[in-house]
């Protein structure tokens, strides 16, 4: 299960992590508690709105960001978004103490939020892929995502206790600093351990590599699918969590609270998935569809305590699909071509926000937070029944010869999925012929990096 924490170089990315992670989790409290409360009164639709400026860009800037996560040092170019991030978090902490906040300074600093982290997350995704190697990446990733919900039990609690102790704006102040964790580990990694990079030809001409390879494959455009439509109108536990706390009549406390109690869930779901030897399609289609029956499951409990119980299941459900799609993606990605497609797939997951948030928000304010978790739930299941279709379509679910019980099916494993891969070298990609390669061949030559991280 923790098979990555024996590189250093990790065991120092999952520290800064933590604790950056902490402060983000707070930060997010804050924030979503401010706009609800002090900049409007009680609307959801402006938590959604500005759920979908801070998250709109990377799906606009998707092309420009994949390209720079494969183009330029991805370590450096973390130090420079991890640096930026912190910055606004001063400026939008410095406007709250000095009480002159607005929604549309809000909405503003929202967008660029989420013009960094359209550079900052594919390069993060697609850096933990270089300090671990490929034949340990999914248990990296789940690992991280262990680390982000471990943070998630700590952040949003501590935030609710400093809004209410301290104000709002102290908690944007204390996020900054714990953007120098990170920092601290970027900087103390041994460079020399990183896996070496493929060198990629330059030019615009390359950016639509990432868009031809996720084409050339079935898998990955199901496993978008699902990633959208539960990013667009399932992953909306902002809006979620703070309006079922105001119908609960609960204060900030109770908000932080039930981000708490999704973390219990989520990280049992990430360490589920950090024993796991690979990522499988299956599961994130299964996950899915639990995601969904969950969520509508909670949007029928009649009190604040039944709510935040079931919300564990929503938690373990969201973070087992995540978590086990991005690790699929990673692990059965070229090389050259992984900053550019996990760019396109975290446009996917946070660029699906801005379609789906002001929707939920919308549904929130007119027919209460029930109807909107609902409808949540139903992205979920619509997600699986995608998924399920192309099981059946593609061969792999049949039932077992001689077998007539109604649930007597099976999932053929063995089945190869086509691979879209360049028949020369990387950096001719662009105009180069394709051919079919199985997935599981390629992980087979990926069991052995190049050159494995040292163990300290």
């Amino acid at each position: 299960m923790f098979r990555s924490l024996g590189l250093f170089n990790y065991r120092l990315w999952f520290l800064g992590a933590l604790i950056s992670n902490v402060g983000a989790w707070m930060q997010a409290t804050a924030q979503d508690w401010v706009v609800l409360t002090e900049l409007t009164d009680h609307d959801a639709t402006a938590v959604g709105i500005t759920m979908a400026c801070q998250f709109g860009p990377p799906l606009v800037l998707v092309s420009l960001t994949g390209w720079a996560a494969d183009r330029f040092d991805r370590r450096k170019m973390l130090m420079v978004t991890q640096s930026l991030l912190g910055v606004l978090s001063v400026v939008i902490g410095v406007l709250l103490l000095l009480d002159v906040l607005t929604l549309p300074m809000m909405l503003a600093l929202a967008v660029a939020f989420g013009v960094v982290n359209a550079f900052d997350s594919p390069a993060r995704q697609a850096f933990v892929t270089d300090i671990v190697g490929r034949s340990h990446a999914s248990n990296a990733v789940a690992l991280n995502s262990a680390s982000f919900n471990m943070a998630r039990l700590i952040g949003p609690a501590v935030g609710s206790l400093l809004l209410i102790a301290l104000g709002s704006g102290w908690v944007f102040v204390v996020n900054a600093l714990t953007f120098l964790a990170m920092l601290t580990a970027l900087l103390a990694m041994h460079r020399d351990e990183l896996q070496p990079r493929a060198k990629k030809g330059s030019g615009t001409g390359r950016l639509a590599d990432g868009f031809r390879y996720v084409r050339g494959r079935a898998d990955l455009l199901v496993t978008f699918a699902i990633a959208f439509l539960v990013g667009a109108f399932g992953l909306n536990f902002p809006i979620y969590a703070s309006t079922m706390a105001v119908e609960f009549g609960r204060d900030a406390d109770g908000y932080g609270l039930l981000s708490s109690t999704l973390a219990v869930g989520s990280l049992a779901g990430a360490l589920m998935a950090a024993r796991r030897d690979r990522a499988r399609l299956r599961v994130v289609i299964a996950a899915a569809g639990a995601f969904g029956i969950a969520l509508i499951v909670s949007a029928m409990m009649p009190s604040y305590l039944s709510y935040a119980a079931v919300c564990v299941l929503v938690g373990f459900a969201s973070v087992t699909m995540l978590t086990t799609a991005n690790g699929f993606v990673q692990t059965t990605t070229d090389p050259a071509l992984r900053g550019r497609v996990m760019a396109l797939y975290m446009a996917v997951i946070m660029g699906s926000t801005p379609v789906g948030a002001p929707v939920i928000g919308f549904l929130a304010d007119a027919w209460g937070p029930r109807a909107a978790i609902v409808a949540g739930g139903v992205s979920g299941i619509a997600s699986a029944v995608i998924g399920g279709i192309w099981l059946v379509a593609s061969g792999r679910l049949h039932r077992p010869d001689g077998d007539t019980g109604f649930l007597a099916f099976t999932i053929d494993e063995t089945r190869p999925i086509t691979v879209v891969t360049p028949t020369v070298a990387p950096e001719e990609f662009s105009d180069a012929g394709a051919q079919t390669t199985p997935i599981r061949a390629m992980l087979d030559e990926d069991d052995e990096d190049p050159a494995p991280p040292r163990r300290r």
